[in-house]
């Protein structure tokens, strides 16, 4: 779905050009297609971006392709400076990142990427929840005029998403008055899970695909706090700079409180295995992150 919506995206619009430093597995049908418009600059990240970014200066909308620790970490100078300062629109598709990198070590992980790429002036930051959701927020994401880093995430969807995506609005999937959970990316998976079994005890669960990270969705977050008894924020990131930061920053600017319990990866990263050994062994899947969210209920007396 991803590789046939750059194609015909690309196919009609001569302006789209598709890059990557070696990283085809989203791309590997398009250089037959699109012949020079299909640029691979090999295993160098930066040079890519510099690229991308004179593309750009030149009217061009580059889609550049590299896995999610390379383009957030390696290539971050040439991000912030040739396509950041600049306020070039290069669109970045950042594949496995969080724990969609399994089976590999630490320098493959990109867990802190949102708070790095947010941090970027004119930079916008989303995290689709799946294909699905990735392919209804791809061509609006692309048809701004600013950078713009996407999460990608081409797992089938268990959940039929709404199609009318704007840029810095969450997607409310349901509203609670017990427990809200915030979530992007991946994680839904999991959160779809959580809230169901939280349910089943009873409780009443809101649950929001935030979708959008940078513009967030305040006026979501905001609500959900006021109607929720304890808001949940779910990622798979780093505890400081992703979604938990998100929600304190925005209750603080206004002024507000709530009881937050983050489910996050605090101060370590994961240990590398499949998929779902993953999620099991640190404790993400659905079933353990509503055990968590049902003891802080209780001590909460929520």
């Amino acid at each position: 779905m991803y590789e046939e919506l750059l194609k015909n995206t690309a196919l009609a619009d001569e302006r789209f050009v598709v890059m990557t430093a070696e990283n085809r597995a989203l791309v590997r049908n398009l250089p037959a297609v699109l012949g020079k418009r299909f640029i691979d600059t090999g295993i160098t990240e930066q040079t890519m971006l510099g690229a991308a970014a004179g593309l750009a200066l030149r009217g061009r909308i580059p889609v550049v392709h590299a896995l999610s620790a390379f383009l957030s970490m390696r290539a971050f100078e040439f991000i912030r400076t040739d396509a950041g300062i600049a306020n070039l629109p290069v669109k970045l598709s950042s594949f496995i990142p969080g724990f969609l990198s399994d089976g590999n070590g630490p320098t493959h992980q990109a867990i802190e990427d949102v708070s790095i790429m947010r941090g970027i002036p004119n930079m916008q930051v989303f995290a689709p929840a799946d294909e699905s959701d990735l392919v209804t927020m791809l061509p609006k994401i692309w048809n701004t005029p600013n950078p713009a880093y996407v999460r990608i995430c081409t797992r089938p969807a268990k959940y039929q998403h709404d199609t009318n995506f704007e840029i810095g609005k969450a997607e409310i999937i349901s509203e609670g008055t017990d427990v809200t959970i915030l979530v992007y990316g991946f994680m839904f998976e999991q959160a779809l899970i959580t809230a169901e079994i939280l349910r089943e005890q009873g409780k009443s669960v809101g649950l929001i695909n935030m979708r959008s990270l940078k513009p967030v969705d305040e006026k979501a977050i905001i609500k959900a706090a006021q109607q929720s008894d304890l808001i949940v924020t779910i990622e798979d990131h780093f505890l400081t700079g992703g979604l938990y930061s998100i929600v304190a920053e925005t209750l603080l600017k206004n002024r507000m409180t709530a009881d937050v319990l983050p489910i996050a990866l605090n101060e370590k990263w994961f240990k590398p295995a499949r998929l779902n050994e993953v999620l099991e062994y640190e404790g993400f899947t659905g079933k353990q992150m509503a055990e968590k969210i049902l003891e802080v209920a209780v001590s909460y007396q929520l």
